[in-house]
């Protein structure tokens, strides 16, 4: 998993007001690496809320080339309401509204829904000679708002006061929370772009994709999987999907285990600012445009999700069980410390415990993820 680090930086674009968070080295000029492909979020380009199988590739490329991708908030794109109309009670203006958002509306009622989530996803693009078995390197080089607003939902029993929550309880009492959509426009202050929360609370942007995935393989009555061969886009797996782990910035870079001919990757759900956990339900939701490296590595099966930052390795456990997917976790951070690092078992596990961070990414997509975070900083 050794690659060259990166960091993060931001680069205000003059008077467009617009920030792209990008590796520092993709910008500099003479180094940067030109764009090869485009891929727009158009409706033939979209999914609504599951990883289609059958989709034909939007795209075809070769391993080691870049893309620059749209991608969609489904804030603002899905709802029963024309998006001018619900998105001017937020108030936001008809010509801050993205065309593709009206576009992506008005073709809502030809997409299947049964069985399938609330998420726009951009995809599938396909990795020339992918195989299962293979391992899909997707590097997180650049990724810019498309918007200067994104919006967070709250409710009385969304997020973790859902009934589908795996810690929900009979007889949990309905907690004091307004069902609210929360407009947070953002400016640039002191050379950075914020959320404006109120005029004592500003969030500063760190935008990242909550769903990055190859196709999966839906069994059914696992999670997410009420229709034989469709699987919802709502709970992560080993495919990857709505993993919502906020260190997947600019910078990092995502390994993947390929489970069909050509991986098909989709990406979506776009973030602008999110607390591990995402307790409400949601992130900032914010339409962004990525761009993205794709390496294939021929024979390197892996076991689940993996990413990379220029401070971390991070393993990840996934179940529908919060208990579980800690478990799990440490099992990955445990393999990881063996086959990469050369140490026993038990010295792996002892290092677990005394150097690795192990946090809640997200914990209300049905299966809750669980990342064990290693410092880089340990190994001399």
């Amino acid at each position: 998993m050794s690659r060259r680090p990166v960091t993060v930086a931001a680069i205000a674009l003059g008077m467009l007001g617009v920030v792209v968070y990008a590796a520092p080295a993709e910008v500099a000029g003479a180094t940067q690496v030109p764009v090869e492909h485009v891929v727009p979020s158009r409706p033939e380009t979209l999914s609504w809320g599951w990883f289609p199988l059958d989709k034909a590739p939007v795209l075809t490329i070769a391993s080691g080339e870049t893309v620059r991708i749209d991608t969609l908030s489904h804030a603002g794109s899905t709802q029963r309401d024309h998006p001018a109309d619900s998105l001017a009670e937020l108030g936001v203006e008809r010509d801050e509204i993205l065309a593709d958002v009206i576009d992506f509306w008005e073709s809502r009622e030809e997409r299947p829904r049964e069985g399938r989530s609330g998420h726009v996803i951009t995809g599938p693009i396909a990795i020339e000679g992918a195989e299962p078995g293979d391992m899909l390197e997707v590097q997180v080089l650049e990724l810019t708002p498309r918007v200067p607003y994104g919006i967070n939902n709250t409710g009385p029993t969304s997020g973790v006061y859902g009934t589908t929550y795996p810690g929900s309880r009979p007889g949990d009492g309905r907690r004091d929370i307004d069902a609210t959509r929360h407009l947070y426009r953002t400016e640039t202050v002191d050379g950075r772009l914020v959320a404006v929360v109120s005029d004592e609370i500003h969030v500063p942007l760190a935008p990242f994709m909550g769903i990055m995935a190859v196709a999966p393989e839906p069994v059914l009555g696992e999670p997410g999987v009420a229709m034989a061969g469709v699987q919802a886009s709502r709970p992560p797996g080993r495919f990857g999907g709505n993993m919502d782990v906020k260190d997947l910035g600019v910078g990092s870079t995502l390994f993947l285990p390929v489970l069909h001919p050509d991986a098909l990757f989709y990406v979506g759900d776009p973030h602008s600012a999110q607390g591990d956990g995402e307790v409400s339900g949601t992130a900032i939701e914010h339409s962004l445009t990525g761009r993205f490296r794709f390496v294939l590595h021929k024979n390197r099966p892996l076991s689940m999700p993996r990413a990379e930052t220029d401070t971390h390795y991070i393993l990840m456990g996934i179940d529908l069980d919060l208990d579980r997917a800690l478990q799990q976790a440490v099992d990955e951070v445990v393999a990881f410390l063996v086959a990469e690092k050369g140490l026993t078992p038990t010295k792996a596990t002892s290092l677990a415990s005394i150097a690795v961070d192990f946090q809640i990414a997200e914990a209300v997509d049905l299966t809750q993820l669980v990342t064990g975070k290693i410092p880089k900083s340990i190994f001399r």
